[in-house]
């Protein structure tokens, strides 16, 4: 009886401790538009009811990382999980980092920045502010997981030239901050960028999202990166 009490009450414990590590309910999100503070908190509660495993692969992001949905089986590849909110932004991803560290994964792919841009102005936030948060969410994960594999992909293109130049100001930033922070990049913004510096017109649904033809594109550039993570 007392043997079944104790679990009963370590199960209970362990309830508690999984739920703090994520966001508040009243936690308000710089740079969030009111679509995506409403879609956060509905996600993260699907999340609670859901949490990662230890040892698992995570894609980290917003809504072009949630609409790849089920990223196991574009791979072929056991234990990925999809870490993506729609509308999420730089300080969502750090506000909501602790569930991944916890679970020590074996590798987080990350890909976010768009949103930051996109939901004010060109330069609200500055290129500073949204490249320095990225860097830091790979600083955040280094260290509370030193083993996990750190993989930064480069903000994707979008239709509207309007965000060109910053796009490409981030991931400048990104690329030559690379050998001095624990993270390698993926440049998956030279896969999907044409001509004239925006996304490819075959590969999105409205300028910023990717249809299935986008989705596998993504998938053929960093499959052989997949398939090393053992």
């Amino acid at each position: 009886m007392l043997t079944l009490l104790f679990c009963a009450v370590s199960m209970a414990q362990n309830d508690v401790s999984l739920k703090n590590l994520y966001p508040k309910k009243d936690l308000i999100i710089t740079y969030q538009d009111d679509w995506g503070k409403n879609n956060y908190k509905k996600v993260i509660e699907e999340f609670k009811k859901s949490p990662l495993d230890f040892g698992q692969i995570v894609f980290l992001g917003n809504s072009i990382t949630a609409g790849g949905k089920d990223w196991s089986k574009r791979f072929n590849y056991p234990n990925i999980k999809n870490r993506g909110i729609g509308g999420d932004v730089t300080d969502g991803i750090l506000a909501r980092i602790n569930e991944v560290v916890y679970f020590k994964p074996k590798a987080v792919f990350l890909l976010i920045g768009i949103n930051d841009l996109w939901n004010t102005t060109p330069n609200v936030p500055s290129v500073e502010y949204i490249s320095s948060n990225i860097i830091k969410i790979g600083k955040v994960i280094n260290k509370k997981s030193p083993n996990t594999k750190i993989y930064i992909q480069t903000i994707l293109p979008v239709e509207k030239e309007i965000y060109k130049e910053n796009i490409l100001r981030i991931n400048t930033i990104l690329k030559e901050s690379e050998k001095s922070n624990p993270y390698k990049i993926i440049d998956l913004h030279s896969v999907f960028i044409n001509e004239k510096g925006i996304m490819i017109s075959e590969l999105y649904t409205d300028g910023i999202h990717l249809n299935e033809k986008g989705y596998q594109v993504w998938v053929d550039f960093i499959k052989p990166i997949i398939y090393t993570i053992k």
